[in-house]
């Protein structure tokens, strides 16, 4: 056979395998809405490649894709499994199912991986165990029909050594079979391979559909929110409004409070939970004299408070952005907790969030009179569900990975020396207080400036104990004070400017900010890793003349 009579067998047999592996994830996927989401082999694969990517990886795709981490990593895997359908199709035959061994390879990766899930249990192996079987049986048909006819279009050996016509009766021209070409090799059965391609692709639309009704709750869950109304603050549990003294006089700078769609979402969830306060319940137990337990009625019939908080990461680079400051609703943790009565030898509290991730918090963080909320609202609307819907953890001087737990449903009151949380499992530090940082925002890098006055802008923060100063550099030459906007509170960062006479030539500035303890934030960078980032910010600008 030349080039162009193989190219549509080598075709037929890529989309042979690429069905089939549609099949395993489409089916996988259908079925995990009967046992749990978690378990489809598509999302538990990725998770896992979230919870095993070393330190230095999540930070360098964190500091170079920001919150298009999730988005790129889906990608990558469909493209992996896409290009596994094709090897697995290509290298199948009927009586070498190494393309099936191809699949079940994968298959059995992703059942490892739902199975290695927080939450699961034995069940959650079915989904993808039943899609790698529903794909082989699927490959072994398509490739099947391609090779159909090529088994009968030659005599066997015994025909033609053993059993040739009579001498008197002429060689008979052998009788083509359905579907079969004349010649060395015989064309495919194109009508049933295309009966089968069919069948696989109404399967694939069957079973996403499926899943889609399963996961119906998921439009429940925004219905619900979208009527929601937040629990009435009384005035006296009301945030103080912000003065106008709060926020630099200049242009451009960054507003003081982050709207709800700009703030930064830094988490672990490749799918965010579509949980319902009909279903949501915090089970608080572990070392305490009495085990509660909380329902959505429950909570919001407390007296609610509004606090004003800036939340930082723990993956921040210097000068990043994965910072921003929101009005919470929420209620006072510490109140929650002293219901429970924690034992006297507690000191951390292990949260958990619905989707099987944890933080680990000092208790001592919880309870010594700092504004630590179980929040439902941010910026006087119900909690976007990127940001923990209906109810996440808001505590203030802790990076977010040992504190801002969201979606949370479990605590456990317990101590440091019997449990440990996610991220400190993998090598980040125990309790996570935030570094006193600062960071320029205004002019942009790079930017090319006329001469004379031009205002320089930035924010700094060092929460629970605030910023007392910020100074600026230009190239090497002396530390100037920038002006500071009044502070809000401790619990939040602090806006500053600096007017610069501008002189041509390519400029570097730098800026440093002093905590009211009296620490200055050091000059050294160090990675976020694991403890959170330090060093001091700069941009550089060009001043051109006109």
């Amino acid at each position: 056979m030349d080039s162009t009579e193989q190219r549509p067998r080598a075709v037929a047999r890529a989309a042979s395998g690429l069905l089939a592996t549609g099949l395993a994830v489409a089916v996988g996927h259908a079925m995990a809405g009967f046992v749990a989401p978690g378990s489809s082999p598509f999302l538990a694969v990725a998770d896992s490649v979230v919870d095993r990517a070393p330190a230095a990886v999540r930070e360098v795709t964190i500091d170079a894709l920001g919150t298009a981490d999730k988005p790129a990593l889906m990608l990558g895997l469909a493209a992996i499994l896409l290009i596994t359908g094709v090897v697995a199709g290509l290298v199948e035959r009927p009586r070498r199912p190494a393309g099936s061994a191809v699949l079940v390879v994968f298959g059995l990766v992703g059942m490892v991986a739902a199975l290695a899930r927080p939450s699961a249990g034995p069940l959650w192996a079915v989904p993808t165990l039943l899609g790698v079987v529903v794909a082989v049986v699927a490959l072994r048909a398509l490739i099947g029909t391609l090779f159909t006819a090529e088994a009968g279009s030659r005599p066997s050996a015994a025909t033609s050594s053993e059993a040739g016509p009579p001498a008197s009766t002429p060689p008979s021209a052998p009788t083509p079979q359905p579907g079969a070409r004349l010649g060395d090799r015989p064309a495919p059965d194109r009508r049933r391979f295309l009966v089968l391609a069919g069948s696989a692709v109404a399967v694939i639309a069957a079973a996403g559909t499926t899943g889609i009704a399963l996961t119906r709750r998921a439009a429940d869950a925004v219905a619900e929110r979208t009527g929601l109304r937040l629990p009435r603050v009384l005035a006296r549990n009301a945030a103080a409004p912000v003065p106008p003294g709060v926020i630099p006089d200049a242009p451009g700078v960054t507003p003081f409070l982050t709207d709800n769609a700009e703030f930064y979402r830094i988490d672990t969830a490749l799918r965010v939970p579509s949980l319902s306060t009909t279903e949501w319940r915090l089970r608080v137990h572990g070392m305490v004299e009495r085990e509660i337990e909380l329902d959505w009625q429950t909570l919001v019939d407390r007296e609610a408070r509004d606090r004003i908080v800036t939340l930082t990461c723990v993956s921040n680079e210097v000068g990043g952005d994965l910072v921003g400051t929101a009005t919470w609703t929420g209620f006072p943790i510490a109140d929650l907790l002293a219901e429970a009565g924690p034992l006297p030898e507690a000191d951390m509290l292990l949260s958990t969030s619905v989707d099987g991730w944890t933080a680990g918090t000092p208790l001592e963080a919880l309870t010594d009179g700092r504004d630590a909320l179980l929040a439902v609202g941010m910026n006087g609307e119900p909690l976007p569900f990127e940001h923990g819907y209906p109810v996440r953890q808001v505590v203030p001087g802790l990076y977010g990975y040992v504190s801002a737990t969201k979606w949370v449903v479990d605590w456990e009151v317990t101590r440091f020396d019997q449990a440990s949380a996610y991220w400190t499992d993998r090598g980040w530090a125990e309790r996570g207080p935030i570094r006193t940082a600062s960071r320029i925002d205004r002019p942009a890098p790079l930017a090319e400036l006329p001469p004379g006055p031009t205002v320089v802008a930035g924010t700094a923060w060092a929460q629970r104990r605030g910023i007392d100063r910020v100074e600026v550099r230009v190239d090497d030459g002396p530390w100037q004070d920038a002006r500071l906007a009044d502070e809000y509170t401790v619990d939040t960062w602090r806006m500053w400017s600096w007017v610069w006479d501008a002189e041509p030539g390519l400029h570097t500035l730098h800026v440093r900010a002093t905590d009211s303890t009296g620490e200055v934030q050091p000059e050294e960078r160090r990675d976020p890793v694991p403890s959170g980032a330090t060093g001091w910010h700069n941009r550089t600008f060009r001043v051109v003349a006109a």
